[in-house]
């Protein structure tokens, strides 16, 4: 298997030129309530406003664009639990090629209409018994399909960069440098084109990955500096960031650029879900909502700081966003 290179600001950058028509570059927004809470100057990067719905469409539309035309009549093949399946879906409804998501029989129903409406046909699968890479590549074999990988392939971490680059620009225009950037991480797709971006446009900024409790394997592989795996067993409301272990390209760059892991608990995620909906006005899933969870329940101290954080999206079906809401 040919090793794959880790992305460089160059390859965020021709991202960002073929992204610049279709993503939506995402305002970042700030709070005086939350800065009040918080003691400090909080940014906040909107993804929810993304088309999709989250920062997963920037990864999946950068690497489709990539496919060789050849390749592309025979479609594309994703795993996801919602948002890049949605990702990936749109990106190729775009480039009108044929796309397939493997999805679990659990993931939120909205997230599987919204994948549905973009053309794409469902594979549900059961996450506790069966293996979602296993079914992605049986189905790319047959059909001869390009697998999207969610976030471990420099295509994809390349696109989330992108985010990263709109971060350093915007607080540019403030004439603020972050002392600190808080990100939503699942496998560390988002962290790591995040991080590369930083490092060249922002190096004093510190990055941070966010992970609900149970789920926070990059917080421990950074840890002790060697990927850890998450408990079977475990469960959480964030359904977006349940990765089972880091990815290798995505960890390899955290490692590379210093990142420091947090956690927060399920009941940090509702009261910030049903704090941006109050005072934010955004819609905010609870995997989105992490990064702000992590501000208000002083898992971080922004005290006398600048911090940015990543709000990285908000497709949540009613029945979740109104227990958030319920038990903030």
């Amino acid at each position: 298997m040919t090793k794959l290179a880790l992305p460089s600001l160059a390859d965020i950058e021709d991202a960002a030129d073929r992204l610049q028509s279709q993503a939506v570059r995402t305002p970042l927004i700030e709070n005086s309530r939350l800065n009040e809470l918080s003691g400090g100057r909080v940014l906040l990067k909107a993804e929810p406003l993304q088309r999709t719905g989250s920062f997963k469409f920037r990864g999946a539309y950068n690497f489709l664009s990539q496919i060789k035309p050849d390749a592309r009549q025979h479609g594309v093949v994703a795993y996801s639990s919602g948002n890049h399946a949605q990702g990936v879906a749109a990106a190729a409804q775009l480039f009108e090629i044929p796309a397939t998501i493997v999805m679990p029989s659990d993931a939120p129903e909205m997230k599987v209409e919204n994948t549905r409406s973009y053309g794409a046909e469902i594979v549900l699968y059961n996450r506790a018994k069966e293996s979602r890479e296993d079914i992605a590549a049986e189905i790319a074999a047959k059909s001869g399909a390009t697998l999207v990988p969610p976030y471990d392939h420099p295509w994809t971490i390349a696109g989330q960069g992108t985010v990263g680059l709109e971060i350093a620009d915007q607080c540019a225009a403030l004439n603020v440098e972050p002392d600190a950037v808080l990100v939503c991480c699942g496998g560390g797709g988002l962290t790591a084109g995040i991080a590369t971006a930083l490092a060249a446009r922002s190096p004093k900024t510190k990055v941070y990955t966010v992970e609900p409790e149970g789920f926070d394997d990059t917080r421990r592989s950074l840890e002790i500096q060697s990927r850890q795996g998450n408990d079977g067993n475990a469960k959480s409301i964030c359904d977006a960031l349940l990765a089972p272990i880091p990815g290798q390209l995505t960890f390899t760059t955290m490692q590379q650029h210093q990142v420091i892991g947090l956690a927060v608990s399920d009941d940090d995620v509702r009261k910030a879900v049903g704090f941006a909906w109050r005072h934010l006005k955004l819609v905010v899933e609870p995997g989105g909502a992490v990064t702000l969870a992590a501000i208000l329940s002083q898992k971080i101290d922004c005290r006398g700081r600048r911090i940015a954080a990543t709000l990285s999206g908000g497709n949540v079906d009613s029945a979740v966003f109104e227990d958030c809401l319920a038990n903030a």
